[in-house]
């Protein structure tokens, strides 16, 4: 009953902000397009990066929608089946960078003293480092390539989840009911599970939802300058980096994929709000 009435309550609070709606229905676009795409596309054999010269640097028309890019390849095929790569490494990113930071934060927050000293002293060195330049520094290092690029996103994203669970565990630390677990002598890690976590996941998930957009424009953003996925893998980052050689005449080759990753990352923002708007009502703007 509680969790029926839950849900009636998120679905009233996203139809009554136009915002949150259009940012769950861009999610839900992108997501769809990327687990139905290798059915979908009007050219599956583009997706390996064939080489049709005759049909190059077509206009969008009937036969091609977003038109054809230096090789003859369908662009709506490539820009579809990069959909599904972006959603997946976005994902991958944030949540194992959740996955490092949360349990950090968490256990500096409570933990506090020399254990609490440590592990933000290492969370500060990275955040002294813009994040973006930390990226291209440990991708330089380590060589170009989408598995890299992600092992750099994730080095860069976690602090930022030390810091925000960290500050939510500092506040519900000294709650009656983490003092009461105490005194029952409950260990440690249990209270930490059963009590802390639970206790912060509202403002985790937020922040999960949004940098999943984030992710996405960083992996873009290193596809851009040929530190991520290289041809012919469709990435959409990588496709606006030859795509700018042929701006403006063949505008529609770099126009299309940079319009996904807007739409993405407007999507998640967007729906980062709305979740933020139900799971804390302190945020509700009346």
């Amino acid at each position: 009953m509680a969790a029926s009435r839950g849900m009636r309550l998120a679905a009233w609070h996203f139809r009554r902000s136009f915002a949150s709606s259009l940012g769950l229905g861009l999610v839900a676009i992108i997501v769809l397009l990327a687990l139905l795409g290798p059915w979908i596309v009007p050219y599956p054999d583009d997706v390996a990066g064939g080489v049709n010269l005759t049909g190059k640097l077509q206009s969008p028309s009937a036969a091609h929608w977003f038109g054809t890019d230096e090789v003859g390849n369908d662009i709506l095929t490539r820009v579809i089946i990069g959909a599904r790569l972006s959603l997946l490494v976005g994902i991958g990113i944030t949540f194992a960078a959740a996955a490092i930071g949360v349990p950090l934060g968490i256990l500096a927050g409570t933990a506090g003293g020399k254990v609490r000293e440590t592990i933000m002293r290492i969370t500060d060195l990275f955040l002294s480092v813009p994040g973006l330049v930390l990226a291209i520094a440990l991708v330089a290092a380590l060589g170009p390539g989408i598995v890299n690029a992600m092992i750099a996103l994730v080095l860069v994203w976690w602090p930022g989840y030390v810091r925000l669970a960290e500050s939510k565990a500092l506040s519900i630390r000294g709650e009656p009911f983490i003092e009461a677990a105490r005194v029952a002598g409950a260990p440690g890690l249990r209270i930490l599970w059963r009590h802390v976590l639970p206790n912060s996941i509202s403002p985790i998930i937020v922040k999960m939802s949004m940098d999943i957009g984030q992710a996405i424009l960083a992996v873009a953003s290193l596809g851009f300058i040929g530190l991520g996925a290289k041809p012919p893998t469709p990435e959409w980052g990588a496709m606006i980096s030859i795509a700018r050689g042929y701006l403006p005449d063949w505008w529609w080759y770099a126009v299309y994929p940079g319009a996904f990753i807007y739409a993405s990352v407007l999507g998640f923002n967007l729906l980062g709000d709305g979740l933020r708007d139900i799971l804390d009502p302190r945020s509700h703007r009346g």
